[in-house]
């Protein structure tokens, strides 16, 4: 008989939106008149934007004509889609990214993901907590942790937590590590990191001869000029940094899937007999023979996100969903709710009021407002006693959500 991979075992009950999922499902089986709001995956509901549509019509076309045909492409991306990423969102900001060094996939859920191929098992592993699930999860599924705790924590990962009372600053760790998980805008928090905060953990990874595995997938969503959106704006960066990137929120590729991983070259870890290897061409290895590459009328539609035109309606996808989110951050704050994040994220991070738990007012906004969210302690052990609210949807999905909050909670 074959053997299952036991480390699969050792998973909690079940991924976060999937339980989210299956929770819905019964009430909505149990109540089929209750109409529900969904505000916990953060999945774009507005449609893509004119000028990303009419490059995949055209895009289209050419794959009805011989001549413009195109088969397999190559796997780390068409170096028109690399190119116009490198300077419109590296080099446009002084950060001094080449176009190969740019790894066009399906998603960067994925790459943080499959990034772990490229490391030894013996690299001591840091995440923030509350923590975006699939960090945690892929290290479990390899076999780099042990069993959880009653608190969820894993055997084997460092946990940095970043709550209300360190004003959700992660501290650099008192130990040394070797692979360092950061998030920013953060999900779940919906925080953002200063230049100062990741100056010192770049100095640190520096220091310490660690990588940082930056995931900036809502960098579109920052509003303050001050905020880097990129963590080789740091200087050195390059040099302890791999960077990811998504199209999903930032222009509404959750049903698309484009997205990319920067590696740069350069940047090396130690084998295990103690030589340097460059991470870019162990990457350049595993992407090239694992994936077969974005199709081309996907990436074609990703390349017009950087067009005069496609900017401005990026921009104003963004702004709508920012909307959205300060529209729930200003209503809760006003039912004397603590509130975090929204402002530069389009994520709310809040207090589960009273003592409820997290997965507790869960199932009272469900039942109650039939409105979707997610518990806090789904994302960690200090995310327990938070709540988390996307501002993915309609703008009369978000204002009557809010009016049910409000009948529920006063």
């Amino acid at each position: 008989m074959a053997y299952v991979n036991d480390n699969y075992l050792k998973l909690k009950a079940g991924y976060l939106f999937p339980e989210i999922g299956r929770r819905v499902k019964k009430f909505s089986e149990e109540h089929p008149e209750a109409k529900i709001i969904r505000l916990g995956i953060g999945d774009v509901t507005e449609p893509l934007p004119a000028a990303v549509r009419e490059a995949m019509h055209k895009a289209v076309d050419e794959m009805g004509q011989r001549d413009t045909f195109r088969g397999y492409g190559p796997e780390q991306g068409y170096d028109f889609l690399r190119e116009a990423i490198a300077k419109n969102d590296f080099q446009s900001r002084g950060a001094n990214i080449a176009a190969d060094e740019i790894f066009v996939s399906d998603g960067s859920k994925c790459d943080t993901g499959n990034i772990l191929d490229i490391f030894g098992p013996n690299n001591m592993i840091a995440v923030t907590d509350p923590v975006y699930p699939v960090y945690v999860d892929t290290n479990v599924m390899v076999g780099r942790t042990g069993a959880a705790d009653d608190a969820g924590r894993y055997a084997g990962l460092v946990y940095i937590p970043v709550t209300a009372e360190n004003h959700f600053v992660p501290a650099l760790p008192t130990q040394k590590v070797d692979l360092i998980y950061l998030c920013y805008p953060n999900n779940p928090t919906g925080t953002v990191a200063s230049k100062e905060t990741l100056t010192q953990w770049v100095n640190y990874a520096k220091q310490n001869d660690a990588i940082i595995f930056y995931d900036a997938a809502y960098e579109a969503f920052i509003t303050d000029p001050s905020v880097p959106r990129s963590i080789y704006e740091i200087p050195g960066a390059r040099n302890c940094a791999i960077e990811f990137r998504s199209f999903s929120k930032t222009a509404g590729f959750t049903g698309t899937r484009c997205a990319f991983t920067v590696v740069p070259k350069g940047l090396k870890a130690k084998s295990a007999s103690g030589e340097l290897v460059e991470l870019h061409a162990l990457w350049t290895r595993r992407h090239t023979t694992k994936f077969n590459g974005v199709p081309y009328v996907i990436q074609r539609g990703a390349e017009a996100v950087y067009s005069a035109e496609g900017k401005a309606q990026v921009q104003e996808l963004v702004s709508f969903y920012l909307e959205n989110a300060k529209i729930l951050r200003d209503e809760l704050t006003g039912l004397g709710i603590k509130v975090y994040g929204g402002v530069n994220a389009p994520y709310i991070w809040l207090k589960t009021p009273g003592s409820a738990t997290s997965w507790e007012f869960f199932d009272q906004l469900l039942s109650n407002a039939h409105v979707v969210g997610t518990p806090g302690s789904g994302f960690g052990a200090s995310g327990e006693g938070y709540f988390r609210l996307s501002a993915f949807n309609s703008r009369a999905n978000v204002e009557e959500a809010v009016r049910r909050i409000k009948t529920m909670l006063k």
